[in-house]
């Protein structure tokens, strides 16, 4: 027992590094959209239940023809997905060429295109996550014959009742593995940076190899005590007793779509206070994983001595602790960023994760067919809950009123409760959790108050916010400040456009925001293409800007909702500028898909002979700005750097294949139309078109220096994402002074 806690610990840990390392491949792959994020994970889910449910159903009609024991089996299983850390990343290429050669060649919709990514995902991780499924089925069978089911359940070696018991096997596996995830959700962003996504799965597999060594070992240990206890209980043991019905399987599935559904709304309401970054959603997942570890404990120290059933009042309370997240995120209440996370957090989990397997045990009594469709039922509701959670109800009612439908289940069974209890006191608490309750969600408030005159959009993939007035107006996404209305954004296409060696045809822009860029780009007189990821954005665009309806009315005007690198895999199109501003920070999640060598290499070909990619650069450390112009020297022969006209630390980077001329303000005015110089001075802050040009010219930096700074940095590739992933560096400069 001890060895298969410690390979379920190891389990654990190695499932969650594939989990976030294959969600994030899938991205560079398929696209960074809502949709195609559910879409992983969903599958990744899917392939867990149909791993456990397979594997019950096969050890209790096979397991009496094992004829060698089953650890042995549980350790083949483990190497199988030691070998998805090498295959899935391929499968991931194959997949991304083939649909990029299946939109060359037809017009794919947004609905064909996510079937058809769909398709290959589940072809690609289905088979592997079965098998990760399929463990803790097999394991428990192992259990049972290494144990023996006539094993007297309540009695320890020494007969005081708390040693292993086998209709708690589930349970046992549960809280191993879950303690295994919270190791990997805290070691994988470290392991990321230091070793890359690729460098990562390598060693998830050499650990799962360990396993794979260890438990066949360890079975040929065991070999002739599982071989005799099979021989005992197949003639003597009694079929295990078990409890529940169809009301455990409810509640499984309810308690599954419940917890996943809240995560997309835990994410949503804390990004205001943690921003988008990958720690941030790591602490939110290490909290609610080591709370859900702490609640399993809790009831297997429970489960040990109890002789009755738990009180209702436990199933009743996950109706106040669902609502507990609207206390700690009110923007007014002063306190720590990880206390809110905690307190929001981790009550509800921890409650769920005493319940959970406490159903499971009894449901199944140690019987691994039952134990597998038990937990199949509960990854059922993990897969619903995100998908009506995204697609419904948060773009429907918004954070707070989706956190109030998913615990109705759990007013209901207060409600309908209440005729069971024998006790006064029983009524009076219920009516007290439900009290409690409706008071926390009546005075919980979100960062959607701190402005009441602003216009609000919903969608699948963001609650944006338009607010302020005048030049002080201002986008937010998730309550993080995207941009303002600035003439920086209008000099990212006036000055681009300005600088190609003849009159431009066209010109992409990558994140729409604003639109100040978009709108500047159409004073050219020439067609824009501007590809934003979330639909409510463009929708603003007359917020910010009183002509915007004339504008997009206009037939030069081509808003298209995807994310830009999908754009550009799908289409065959060319452009002459190529202008990307990626939202802010530069370390956000997924921001690196916009800054890598791999997606410059995807932009180069789209654009025409002379063509120039623009790209903006905010802040960031040295390492940041020297892997990124390291990426972009790398792809593109010709490179020029400009400081921003604010004199921040922030850049517009010119790449092109061509050489790009050295001209003067005077020349650069030349070249523009007037109602293009009419827009570039719209907001100043200079006083003529050649001062506001030479705010530009006159600080050009030579793309070596910023190199210079930090040599050893590699150029930022998919892979190594060291914008996203640079706690050790910031952190710990004498463990990494410079990315090796």
């Amino acid at each position: 027992m001890f060895w298969i806690a410690i390979f379920f610990f190891l389990s654990g840990l190695c499932s969650l590094v594939y989990e976030l390392v294959w969600l994030r491949l899938a991205m560079a792959k398929f696209g960074v959209t809502t949709p195609l994020v559910s879409i992983v994970l969903s599958v990744f889910m899917a392939g867990l239940g149909a791993g456990s449910w397979i594997a019950g159903w096969a050890t209790r009609r096979y397991g009496d023809r094992l004829k060698f024991p089953a650890l042995r089996l549980y350790g083949v299983i483990e190497l199988l997905i030691g070998i998805s850390a090498l295959v899935v990343p391929l499968e991931f290429t194959w997949g991304g060429r083939l649909l990029e050669s299946s939109a060359l060649q037809v017009s794919i919709s947004s609905g064909a295109y996510y079937f058809m990514s769909g398709c290959w995902l589940a072809l690609a991780l289905i088979p592997w996550c079965a098998c990760m499924g399929a463990t803790i089925p097999v394991a428990m069978f192992a259990i049972r014959r290494g144990m023996g089911r006539d094993s007297d359940p309540n009695k320890s070696k020494d007969g005081t009742g708390s040693g292993p018991r086998p209709e708690r096997s589930f349970s046992f596996l549960y809280v191993a593995n879950v303690i295994g995830a919270v190791a990997g959700a805290s070691i994988a962003p470290a392991l990321i940076e230091l070793y890359g996504f690729h460098g990562t799965l390598h060693v998830a597999a050499t650990l799962n190899v360990v396993i794979f060594v260890s438990a066949t070992a360890l079975s040929f240990a065991l070999t002739e005590r599982v071989e005799t206890t099979t021989e005992a209980t197949a003639a003597k043991s009694p079929a295990i007793q078990v409890e529940g019905g169809r009301t455990a399987l409810v509640l499984l599935f309810t308690s599954g779509l419940t917890t996943m559904g809240m995560e997309l709304i835990w994410i949503r309401l804390y990004t205001y206070f943690v921003g988008p970054l990958v720690y941030s959603f790591a602490k939110i997942l290490a909290v609610y994983l080591a709370a859900t570890f702490a609640g399993s404990t809790i009831y297997r120290l429970w489960s040990r001595r109890a002789r009755g059933r738990e009180s209702m009042l436990l199933w009743v309370s996950l109706a106040f602790l669902g609502l507990l997240p609207l206390f700690t995120a009110n923007p007014l209440r002063e306190m720590p960023d990880m206390v809110r996370i905690l307190l929001g957090i981790a009550p509800f989990a921890a409650m769920v994760g005493f319940l959970s397997p406490m159903l499971v045990d009894r449901w199944s009594g140690g019987d691994p067919d039952r134990a597998g469709r038990a937990y199949a039922v509960n990854v059922l509701g993990c897969i619903v809950g995100p998908l009506v959670a995204g697609f419904v109800l948060l773009p429907l009612f918004g954070e707070q009123v989706s956190l109030l439908i998913l615990v109705l289940p759990w007013f209901v069974m207060a409600i309908a409760g209440v005729r069971q209890w024998k006790f006064a006191w029983q009524t009076a608490a219920t009516a007290c959790i439900l009290i409690a309750a409706i008071l926390v969600y009546h005075f919980g408030q979100d960062y959607e108050t701190l402005y009441p005159h602003a216009v609000i959009r919903r969608d699948s993939t963001a609650t944006v916010i338009a607010a302020g007035e005048g030049m002080d107006r201002k986008l937010l996404v998730n309550g993080v400040g995207m941009t303002v209305l600035t003439p920086i954004t209008k000099m990212m296409a006036h000055f681009t456009l300005s600088h190609l060696s003849t009159p431009p045809r066209n010109v992409l822009i990558i994140c729409f925001g604003m639109g100040t860029t978009f709108r500047s780009a159409l004073s050219w007189g020439i067609p824009v293409t501007v590809v934003e990821l979330v639909p409510s954005v463009p929708a603003l665009f007359t917020y910010y800007h009183p002509d915007g309806g004339q504008l997009l009315a206009s037939p030069r005007a081509h808003v298209v909702i995807d994310d830009g690198r999908r754009f550009l895999d799908r289409s065959s199109q060319k452009f002459d500028a190529i202008i990307i501003d990626p939202p802010p920070p530069l370390d956000a999640a997924g921001s690196s898909l916009l800054y890598s060598r791999d997606f410059y290499e995807l932009a180069k070909q789209h654009l025409t002979p002379g063509g120039i990619l623009q790209q903006w650069l905010f802040y960031g450390d040295k390492t940041d700005r020297a892997a990124i112009t390291r990426a972009l020297t790398d792809v593109f022969p010709y490179v020029k750097v400009f400081q921003t006209m604010s004199g921040d630390p922030a850049f517009h980077f010119l790449g092109s294949q061509s050489p790009i001329p050295d001209r003067s303000a005077q020349e650069l005015i030349a070249r523009m139309p007037p109602p293009a110089i009419i827009d570039m001075m719209e907001w100043g802050p200079a006083r003529t078109p050649t001062e506001q040009l030479n705010m530009l010219l006159h600080h050009e930096l030579d793309p070596q220096r910023l190199i210079a700074v930090a040599p050893k940095a590699p150029a930022l590739d998919d892979d190594r994402p060291i914008n996203e992933y640079n706690w050790l560096r910031v952190q710990h400069p004498h463990v990494l002074s410079e990315i090796q």
